[in-house]
């Protein structure tokens, strides 16, 4: 239990933790590859170790190096550098136990299209939370390719059983921008027969088709008509290498940062060496778009990722509209962008973002119960809300085990009147285990 107050000015600056989707990937790919890859800025989080200890359980050899300056000159002496001995397409081994994927969406969905051309029969499951997460949007798809992935009571809920063996070609039409589903069927299409063809409405998170690419996979990115959406072909027969990786910090992990700087008078915070990918800065576009004063300096490429050190001060932020195409590229940020809306003048509108209905928790109904709680006035809409600016105060928040629920309501505890405790701190952990001694550094 975590008991927050107003905060004073918060200045300084913070190098965030590496981005969870870029980690994830890192392992997964790494798995897969022929020779060793190298990772530096790993996110030592629950969700991402909980894909290395699924990837050990398949005989991949990975450890930490720290200060290992054989692929990273510039490493400091302390760095802790991750090695992933890769054993290549179809090495994995039959895990002969069920796999934990944790809470961590990410594991269980893209390991998955991993699993598919594999040899081997493989249970995943997860926690409670993740055992009520819809799967039947990777099921289908992976069905469409000859795999069968089966469930209890055919709920389309983990636990799930994978029955890898020949994988087949597919076009596949998604209506939802879904990053992990599309990575899901990219992966299956590794190991299929034929090109693979994936199109969504919109270009949801690309990290998967850049590190694909960076490790030497086939596939092209073609933007349809306007209104058609985007398709992903993947062409298989390629070998997968060992590549160094550098791991950005996490822009999702950035924003409750960013907000608490905007939110709160007098502060002024620099975040160093945030991924600013394209299909991840929405965040950034909701921010300019309310008036907040927001710097983005030295823009660079690390590997394939694009990054650049950030610079927000106290802002008056006034409403704004947030739907459509942009929606994909900040789909985690909603709860701490409903946080900033609470506190802008006016009425903003969220709308096409009943995508988190099906995250680790209800994420719309969560975002608008606990925001009433503190006293701000919100609309619910069929896909989204419309949250009226006002005075927050103090309230008892249940994040419900959600750890981005429990960071941004930390952020607007910083800025109401009186106490707000968050019940279940320790969600965090799944993505942010120093959150709050990173939040402290700063006041």
């Amino acid at each position: 239990m975590k008991k927050i107050e107003r905060s004073g000015a918060l200045r300084g600056t913070l190098t965030v933790p590496g981005d969870k989707s870029i980690s994830h990937r890192s392992i997964m790919l790494g798995a897969i590859a022929e020779g060793d890859t190298y990772v530096r800025g790993f996110l030592k989080s629950a969700a991402c170790l909980a894909t290395i200890d699924c990837f050990r359980k398949m005989g991949i050899g990975i450890e930490e190096r720290v200060g290992d300056r054989s692929h990273f000159l510039d490493a400091e002496e302390n760095e802790p550098i991750l090695v992933v001995h890769g054993s290549g397409l179809r090495g994995l081994k039959d895990p002969g136990v069920t796999l934990d994927a944790g809470n961590s969406g990410t594991t269980v969905r893209l390991l998955t299209g991993i699993l598919a051309g594999q040899d081997f029969i493989t249970t995943i499951t997860g926690d409670e939370s993740l055992r009520n997460r819809p799967m039947g949007r990777i099921i289908r798809p992976l069905n469409y390719m000859g795999v069968m992935c089966a469930t209890v009571g055919g709920d389309e809920k983990l636990p799930m059983t994978i029955f890898g063996g020949q994988v087949h070609s597919i076009r596949y039409e998604n209506h939802i921008a879904s990053a992990q589903v599309k990575s899901c069927v990219l992966l299956a299409g590794l190991y299929a027969d034929e090109p693979t063809f994936y199109t969504e409405p919109a270009l949801s998170r690309n990290h998967t088709e850049l590190m694909l690419g960076a490790f030497g996979g086939n596939l092209k990115v073609r933007e349809r008509r306007e209104g058609e959406g985007v398709t992903t072909i993947l062409y298989p027969g390629t070998i997968l290498k060992g590549q160094d990786v550098v791991v950005p910090g996490d822009i999702s992990s950035a924003a409750y940062f960013l907000a608490a700087g905007l939110l709160i008078p007098g502060s002024e915070i620099t975040l160093l060496g945030v991924g600013i990918n394209e299909t991840r800065d929405g965040i950034l576009r909701v921010i300019r778009s309310m008036g907040g004063d927001l710097e983005v300096r030295d823009i660079r490429m690390e590997g394939r990722e694009a990054v650049a050190d950030i610079t927000v001060r106290y802002s008056l932020l006034h409403s704004t509209t947030i739907g459509g195409d942009i929606i994909p590229t900040l789909i985690d940020e909603i709860p701490v962008i409903a946080v900033l809306a609470s506190c802008a003048d006016g009425i903003t509108t969220i709308r096409d973002a009943s995508e988190l209905k099906v995250k680790e928790t209800d994420r719309l109904a969560g975002i608008i119960a606990n925001l009433r709680l503190m006293g701000i006035d919100v609309e619910e809409t069929e896909d989204g809300m419309r949250i009226h600016g006002g005075l927050l105060h103090g309230a008892r928040i249940d994040p419900r085990g959600d750890h981005r629920m429990a960071m941004a309501f930390t952020i607007a505890g910083l800025v109401a009147s009186g106490t707000t405790t968050i019940t279940d701190e320790s969600c965090v952990d799944v993505s942010y285990p120093s959150f709050y001694e990173d939040l402290y550094h700063l006041e």
